[in-house]
């Protein structure tokens, strides 16, 4: 019998709740923008990276309202770090840069999608893409 997922914390589970209150970290994010965010108990939203030429999914990260203001207004791909608890660019120490062609926001509001141009990989581990381990998929159930 499948165990059911876990509920997502920090997101309201009825549409029509208000966004999660704005997180804690000054932002300079455009408050018209900032009002259609849904983000977590950490004030974070999810933001899914993909080559703006192919399409291709290379990363996801997280963005705060300050993130996301630096992202839209230097076109530098500027992401929060939970581990680290501060800001980063990337491309900033590695050299593997992430030029910002478009960012929508999905729409419950809770994920971003960053279109960039990449240089060099986007993954820490050297890899053009995060995504590179394929897991094994046996159901047989075919869809129509």
């Amino acid at each position: 019998m499948p165990v059911p997922d876990p509920p997502v914390t920090g997101v309201p589970s009825d549409p029509n709740e208000l966004a999660a209150p704005a997180p804690a970290r000054p932002s300079r994010l455009d408050p018209a923008i900032a009002a259609q965010l849904r983000r977590t108990a950490d004030g974070l939203v999810a933001a899914v990276v993909r080559a703006h030429d192919s399409g291709e999914v290379l990363m996801v990260a997280w963005m705060d309202d300050e993130a996301l203001h630096r992202t839209l207004t230097t076109g530098r791909a500027t992401y929060w770090s939970r581990s680290r608890r501060e800001y980063w660019v990337k491309g900033a120490t590695s050299g593997h840069h992430q030029y910002v062609r478009s960012v929508a926001l999905d729409c419950d509001g809770d994920a971003l999608l960053v279109s960039v141009d990449q240089v060099g990989a986007a993954c820490h581990t050297g890899h053009r893409t995060c995504f590179f381990t394929e897991l094994p998929v046996t159901g047989t159930e075919a869809h129509s």
